[in-house]
């Protein structure tokens, strides 16, 4: 490049920064803004088609003709440790019910108040009677549940985002009430509690610690006081563009956003964005060895990297929007959001980064700085080694290590994704909310639930409550009623009537699904019934259903665009195929490896039915990440060199930064263990460890030795197959 230019690029460079700091000033807001827009609701997730749908939108006719609130219970129980509970706490219960009660967001959402399911005229007097029904067996545990009207509670104007709120003034009460006993607010409102606090640390502590833990990181690879901070500055400009794109799709209810999506957002952007930064660094370095001025060489790193970089970028980006053929509504809304994340990260990497780093040249290396003409110290280091090995025991190299991943993929057999209960979602078990389950379990003090409704043409529900009560999972089956002034009848809407199914194990969710498939079929075998079956045990097994039709459908469909796109960067159809071949089986061996450690290390209750998937879609897209990095520097070293020297160049040079690249990527997603939700422990520890495993094992070895075995065939049937190596 000619000196009269450079104040031209100097000009351009500046504008483009100063650009993106404008960019970073409007939309930064945004960032904090994104739980303003998200949905949680669980209606959301299962197809309008879905059987438990259809059952569920029929029943509210149901809650509308009896005139019976639909309530949602915050159970509040109490466990003495030393004596037992008598009529003598009566007045001490009466004083706490009153202070419930006027507190402001109990008497704006509240329905009723029983004791233990029983319903008393006016909460107090209570008959001696009446109050001990709400005192278990032994004696030691005590129970009254606030009845809340579902409608107000999750339809009011901010109801949602105060239940956490509620719980906290309630769970004041309850420790001060004098009662000298130990008191534990849950039930349904109680747990959905812990569910806010869980997402409530997204924004803040989630975000804070991945990028302490990416800065680190980031300190320890340059070990510069100074080129540190700029890949950090660019992932954060790529998170608040992804963040204020999501922002206003979300707003516009163009795309759906879950607290989920938003955790998984976050860490995604900032280890991608560091991702291609530290590529685009790590080839500018080199080239300024070539190269006098600067300029120039990061002209050529930027031609250099740009085709991986958004090859790669490309491969997440449709990996993530094959999501969208998902049948629930929670998986298929990550896609959108994942892929603007990364289609973010790509724009700041090769518009805000390589401006940002000419501005400081070489000086921004120190104290490491590059000079002009001197060596590339990446063939003479560890890595140089590693290749040195490879090729001179390549077969020996890729036969472990394919033997290595199958062993460790046979660990498949033992995952638990069969999904968990409502409880078993958290991985902090000492919360109140879950003690309170568990003291509301050890004294007998559960009623029994209602795992199933079953609907049916009303001239028939004798015939299909004879089914039902044929099913093997039934314990009880009663038909739903109103109360008159001379008693219960029987209740019939539209032609309709419903009966409310309990099964005889519910604890166990691969038996609750057995017991769905059977009762399904039996009363799908009623001629002119219509009976369907919905409720809670029915919406898991639905979930699973379509969690496992999701895995059949999407995984290939994914591995195909990803094998496309593959051949259009490296102008092979062996070498994609190969390169698929590894990441599947680093995928299988990630899984078993991660069973193993859920089983026998976390204790993990087993594992929700989407992870599968998820695990999936991230190790494969982000794997083939690291093997794009590498196999297309493999194919220019081998248009200059040869395949197999231009291999173990491209294998030492880049060795280095995909590692460190890996490390990265793996840390942001273990950061995910920090929110107390199995689910995004699971996840974040099978990525990091897929990861990791990936930048090690297969990409440093397995894919290496392999070509290196194959030679100048590996790009079949492009000409570079017939050169001389």
């Amino acid at each position: 490049m000619s000196q009269p230019r450079r104040p031209k690029f100097l000009a351009l460079s500046i504008v483009i920064a100063i650009a993106w700091f404008a960019v970073g000033g409007v939309l930064g807001p945004l960032s904090g803004k994104l739980s303003d827009v998200q949905s949680n609701s669980n209606s959301e997730f299962l197809p309008a088609n879905s059987e438990t749908t259809v059952v569920s939108a029929k029943l509210e006719k149901f809650s509308a003709k009896s005139g019976a609130a639909n309530v949602v219970p915050m159970t509040i129980v109490f466990e003495r440790q030393n004596g037992t509970f008598s009529v003598a706490d009566q007045p001490v219960i009466a004083e706490l019910i009153t202070s419930i009660s006027e507190l402001e967001l109990v008497s704006k959402f509240v329905a009723t108040v029983d004791f233990n399911g029983v319903q008393v005229p006016s909460v107090f007097p209570a008959t001696p009677e009446q109050f001990l029904q709400a005192v278990s067996p032994d004696g030691k545990a005590f129970v009254l549940n606030v009845n809340f009207d579902a409608a107000k509670l999750i339809d009011g104007q901010g109801a949602f985002e105060v239940i956490g709120d509620l719980v906290d003034d309630v769970q004041a009460l309850v420790d001060d009430s004098g009662l000298n006993a130990d008191g534990y607010v849950t039930g349904a409102v109680g747990i959905f509690a812990e569910f806010a606090k869980a997402f409530a640390g997204i924004d803040t502590q989630l975000l804070l610690t991945t990028l302490i833990v990416v800065a680190l990181i980031l300190v320890v690879v340059y070990r510069s006081p100074i080129l540190w901070f700029i890949p950090l500055l660019s992932a954060l400009f790529s998170l608040t563009l992804a963040s204020g794109m999501v922002y206003y799709l979300a707003y516009n209810d163009i795309i759906k956003l879950n607290g989920q999506s938003q955790g998984i957002l976050s860490v995604l952007v900032l280890g991608a964005s560091t991702d291609y930064a530290l590529l685009l660094i790590s080839r500018y370095r080199e080239e300024l060895r070539h190269d006098e001025d600067k300029y120039h060489a990061m002209k050529a790193a930027w031609l250099g990297t740009w085709e991986p970089i958004a090859a790669s970028a490309g491969t997440v980006a449709i990996g993530l929007l094959c999501l969208q053929l998902s049948e629930l509504k929670s998986n298929a809304g990550l896609g959108p959001v994942g892929a603007v994340g990364i289609i973010a990260a790509l724009v700041v990497t090769l518009t805000f980064l390589p401006a940002f780093l000419v501005l400081f040249g070489r000086r921004v290396f120190w104290p490491f700085v590059p000079k002009f003409g001197s060596e590339l110290v990446e063939t003479k280091g560890m890595w140089g080694k590693v290749a040195k090995f490879v090729g001179r025991n390549a077969r020996k190299a890729w036969i472990v290590s394919t033997a290595v991943l199958l062993v460790m993929a046979y660990g498949m057999t033992s995952l638990q994704a069969d999904g968990v209960s409502d409880v078993d979602v958290f991985t902090n078990r000492d919360a109140k909310p879950l003690v309170g389950i568990q003291v509301l379990e050890e004294h007998g003090l559960v009623p029994p639930s209602v795992d199933a409704t079953v609907i049916t043409n009303a001239d028939k529900s004798a015939e299909v409550l004879q089914a039902i009560n044929s099913s093997v999972g039934t314990s009880s089956a009663i038909q739903r009623s109103t109360f008159t002034a001379t008693g219960p009848v029987r209740l019939v809407v539209d032609g309709i009537a419903a009966f409310d199914v309990t099964f005889k194990v519910t604890e166990d969710s691969a038996l609750q699904q057995e017991y769905v498939r059977d009762l399904r079929i039996i009363v799908h075998e009623v001629d002119g019934a219509d009976a369907l079956v919905g409720g809670t045990a029915a919406a898991n097994f639905d979930v699973q259903e379509s969690s496992r039709r999701d895995r059949i459908v999407i995984i290939p469909i994914i591995l195909l665009v990803i094998t496309l796109i593959l051949m259009l960067l490296l102008r092979s159809i062996l070498a994609p195929i190969l390169l698929i071949a590894t990441v599947v089986l680093s995928f299988g061996a990630t899984m078993g490896a991660s069973a193993f450690v859920f089983n026998n290390i976390f204790k993990f209750p087993g594992a929700d039915a989407s992870y599968p998937l998820f695990t999936f879609v991230f190790l494969v897209a982000l794997g083939i990440d690291y093997n794009i990095f590498l196999m297309t520097r493999v194919r220019e070293e081998s248009l200059k060199l040869g395949t197999h020297e231009g291999i173990l160049k491209a294998l030492a040079v880049t060795g280095g930064v995909i590692t460190s690249a890996g490390v990265i990527l793996a840390a942001t997603f273990a950061v995910l263990g920090i929110l107390p939700l199995v689910f995004l422990a699971e996840l974040g520890f099978a990525v990091a460890f897929g990861v990791l495993l990936d930048t090690m094992l297969v990409r440093s070895i397995l894919v290496p030795a392999l070509s290196y075995d194959i030679g100048k065939k590996i790009w079949w049937p492009s000409k570079l197959a017939k050169a001389n190596d």
